[in-house]
């Protein structure tokens, strides 16, 4: 571990000498900035949502997170906190509800007890300069094609990749503008989704190479590893028209699990559109339905803005390899569910 350890920060020190971090145009921007009162800003959303099965016990959902309480369900209430300036800045991201707590995992290491945490976010971050940013606290993942907060999502319903993969992580990253529509994230993290401290003297290194331009296209290479795991995300999205859109996620995690997923929408026109989202997904250790089994889902889903409120209605079909679901005393293969979402973001 140590060895890793030091690999990491070697790496990380390369690319922070890369740049004239403590010249003279930088002490005198951070100067500058110390006459500058930073903006505070108040963000979030709030979602609730009503699920059906259509051929199953009322009680039965697919094995992924958040969209899966039967009836009438509340999601979460998310409050962002952000106060920044033009050199730093720190964000605290709180969350209340079912879907915050199982995003923060009801802070599993730190209060065994099962007590839920509420937060989602907490970071302080340095603008060095325009191409290197420093980051330090707690952060949403950087892998996958989905995120916590509804309002990042097209699709209500979550995918199993997003799922099984990281939430979050505590640690201390890297953000570099390389040019050319390139960037890289160079960090070192807790384990994985121990949030709030590290409970095992382990830690795991990340880096994403990213590229987008301004055609519309965004391609993400992610990696997150220590001594005994990796996994190895990418993410893309196309804007094929301006009504258009494609994205595609593709993922492994090593005795865990891997799969791919691809997302289609088209706008109607401004308030209406429509989008579908296929993934397959292998079991390959987390025992979910078992080992070298699989799952294909197909979701449909249109999204109604109204100012800032988005109806979602959703329609889902989840077909197993394996009988997991129960139907009145029976197993099936499948599961066919129907969600309707509102989500508002402000």
């Amino acid at each position: 571990m140590k060895s890793f350890i030091q690999l990491v920060c070697f790496c990380l020190t390369i690319v922070v000498s890369s740049f004239s971090i403590l010249n003279a145009q930088t002490a005198a921007a951070i100067e500058e900035d110390t006459l500058v009162k930073p903006l505070l800003s108040i963000t979030g959303s709030m979602d609730a949502y009503y699920r059906l099965n259509l051929n199953a016990d009322f009680d039965q959902a697919p094995g992924t997170s958040f969209a899966n309480l039967p009836g009438f369900a509340l999601g979460m209430a998310n409050v962002i906190l952000a106060h920044e300036g033009k050199k730093s800045g720190v964000v605290a991201d709180l969350v209340f509800g079912p879907r915050g707590e199982d995003a923060t995992f009801l802070s599993p290491f730190l209060r065994p007890g099962g007590n839920s945490s509420i937060v989602n976010q907490l970071y302080a971050y340095w603008n060095i300069s325009d191409a290197l940013t420093v980051t330090l606290g707690n952060f949403n993942t950087f892998l996958g094609y989905e995120v916590i907060s509804p309002t990042g999502n097209y699709n209500y319903s979550t995918s199993y990749m997003f799922s099984y993969g990281p939430f979050s992580h505590t640690g201390l990253k890297f953000d570099v503008s390389l040019g050319g529509g390139f960037s890289l994230m160079a960090g070192v993290f807790n384990p994985t989704d121990a949030t709030e401290y590290n409970p095992v003297d382990e830690y795991a290194g990340g880096i994403q190479l990213g590229y987008d331009n301004d055609n519309g296209l965004g391609i993400y290479l992610n990696t997150l590893l220590s001594d005994e795991y990796y996994q190895i995300d990418l993410t893309a999205g196309y804007d094929i028209t301006d009504a258009l859109y494609l994205g595609v996620n593709a993922t492994t995690a090593k005795d865990q699990f891997f799969g791919v997923a691809g997302y289609l929408q088209y706008a109607l026109n401004d308030d209406l559109s429509l989008g579908t989202r296929v993934e397959y997904f292998s079991d390959q250790g987390i025992g979910l339905f078992g080992l070298d089994e699989s799952v294909t889902d197909v979701t449909l889903s249109a999204n109604y803005t109204i100012g800032n409120l988005t109806l979602i209605p959703e329609i889902r079909l989840d077909a197993f390899t394996t009988s997991i679901i129960e139907n009145e005393g029976v197993l099936e293969d499948n599961l066919s569910s129907f969600v309707l979402a509102a989500v508002y973001g402000f």
